[in-house]
């Protein structure tokens, strides 16, 4: 199969290939500081990702003592450091502001949009880009380089001037083929110009692409109406984030592409995510769907207070994402993991013993826990799955195993149902600017990288501040006297 091949000139243009926050961060400083700008995404629109995190309510980051909040970054705190410090979490509230968006804290110090909501806060920012003059490329998806160097995408032509709904309610519109023109523009040298884009311009329909296996990573468009169109620029600024939510866009293909040219990438792994429980077949059906509230979980010398949910898998929540890197670590070394439930976190153990000996003459044991304990549903429940029956009978036993039930974790959810990734490019593998050291004019930011966080408005905070540094390296890339070269 042959599919069109256009070329697309520009003499002094930064590709974003990514349309969440890290890369819309980065086109943000590149555009403030007059570069053109285009930000190419394989979906239909931008920010699906964001928008979809922004559903229970937008938590953009977190209040806490910078120190504490650095400490969330476990082993790649020294790495994410200069990033955080150079766009602070009240940087990134006093942005926000910037674009008309008020912010709060809440009671658990975690920092919000006044309404809850992410689609006000991206409306805004994106008609700030647009009015900046960064050109979107929805239904643009990146398959690697070409053999000259020049970025390749795979467009779908039926979608070049259709509109397409938003997950925020607003209609988005692909580029069209005609021609378009920056002034604004600074150069590779820095010297503001008259910058001309020429997409679709120059298309050659005879031209075909190379044979599979001749562009790293390349897959022949999936569709007629599919075309390939590379792309020249300066600099190329890669935000693909991990491999999470795949059906948002971030699906980890960028992987092979990057790895085929020598990359250092660490195994993408799920994180934030629930694990599988080996339930029996009664709390499963019954019980599956069900929160725990009001309960504490304990792993590694670390106790968490907060609540969760049972699935028909295993377990997952807020409670759990937080320890999930440590969990998803021992059962990588061990093949399972303990992580013990305190399912009343409120009382101590000798009183939780004083209740379960307590007489309790005709009524059965289950009546009795909910009587002089108020545990019934699915933590009753949870304590069959610990207890045979006549471990039950065994009150200080019981009792012990209310304040620590030993929950058996054997696997992590699969990568795609998971909040976020680890793993990604390494930090060895760039330059203090984020710049691929093998790569010269190719940077990452984002998910992409080798970082991990838990919830809590750390994820966001450290896109938003990756994003900010590879805009700034790339303005200093172009900076750096050097023959004009492509990518």
């Amino acid at each position: 199969m042959t599919s069109p091949v256009s070329t697309d000139t520009c003499d002094c243009c930064v590709a974003v290939i990514g349309g969440g926050p890290a890369g819309l961060m980065a086109a943000e400083i590149l555009s403030a500081s007059g570069v053109c700008v285009d930000v190419y995404d394989a979906m239909p629109s931008t920010g699906r990702k964001f928008l979809m995190a922004g559903k229970g309510g937008m938590n953009i980051t977190h209040a806490e003592p910078f120190d504490a909040f650095l400490s969330r970054y476990g082993a790649r705190k020294s790495d994410i450091e200069p990033m955080l410090r150079a766009f602070p979490p009240q940087a990134l509230r006093e942005w926000i502001h910037g674009l008309g968006i008020a912010t709060f804290v809440g009671s658990s110090n975690r920092v919000f949009p006044a309404d809850m909501k992410a689609a006000p806060l991206l409306r805004a920012w994106l008609h700030r880009l647009r009015e900046r003059g960064v050109h979107f490329h929805a239904h643009h998806r990146w398959l690697g380089w070409d053999e000259q160097g020049a970025l390749l995408f795979e467009n779908e032509q039926s979608y070049a001037t259709s509109p397409h709904p938003n997950p925020d309610g607003t209609t988005s519109h692909s580029t069209t083929s005609a021609p378009t023109r920056c002034a604004n523009a600074t150069g590779a040298g820095g010297a503001k110009g008259d910058c001309s884009r020429n997409r679709l311009l120059r298309s050659n329909v005879s031209q075909s692409l190379p044979a599979s296996g001749q562009v790293a990573g390349y897959l022949p468009p999936a569709g007629e109406g599919a075309i390939a169109k590379s792309i020249k620029v300066d600099a190329v600024i890669l935000a693909l984030g991990g491999g999470s939510w795949p059906q948002l866009g971030s699906d980890g293909a960028w992987v092979s592409l990057l790895a085929q040219r020598g990359i250092s990438i660490a195994p993408l792994r799920p994180a934030n995510c629930g694990f599988d429980v080996q339930w029996s077949v009664h709390l499963r059906e019954r019980f599956a769907g069900e929160p725990l509230k009001s309960i504490a979980a304990s792993f590694g010398g670390v106790r968490r207070k907060g609540e969760c949910m049972i699935t028909a898998h295993g377990i997952e929540g807020g409670l759990i994402y937080a320890f999930s890197a440590a969990l998803r670590d021992e059962i990588e070394r061990s093949g399972e993991a303990i992580l013990h439930l305190d399912l009343l976190p409120d009382l101590a153990l000798q009183r939780v013993q004083e209740e379960a000996t307590h007489p309790r003459g005709s009524r059965s044991l289950s009546s009795h826990l909910q009587s002089r304990l108020g545990l019934k549903g699915v933590k009753a429940n949870l304590l069959h799955e610990a207890l045979s029956a006549e471990q039950m009978r065994d009150a200080a036993l019981l009792a012990r195993t209310i304040k620590a039930l030993p929950l058996r974790l054997v696997a992590p959810r699969p990568l795609a149902e998971a909040i976020s990734t680890a793993g990604g490019v390494t930090f060895a593998a760039l330059d203090e600017n984020l710049m691929l050291r093998q790569m010269p004019g190719v940077f990452c930011a984002g998910e992409m990288l080798d970082w991990e966080a838990p919830t809590g408005g750390y994820l966001l905070s450290a896109c938003f501040a990756s994003g900010l540094a590879a805009g700034k390296g790339v303005l200093h890339w172009l900076q750096q006297p050097r023959q004009a070269q492509g990518l």
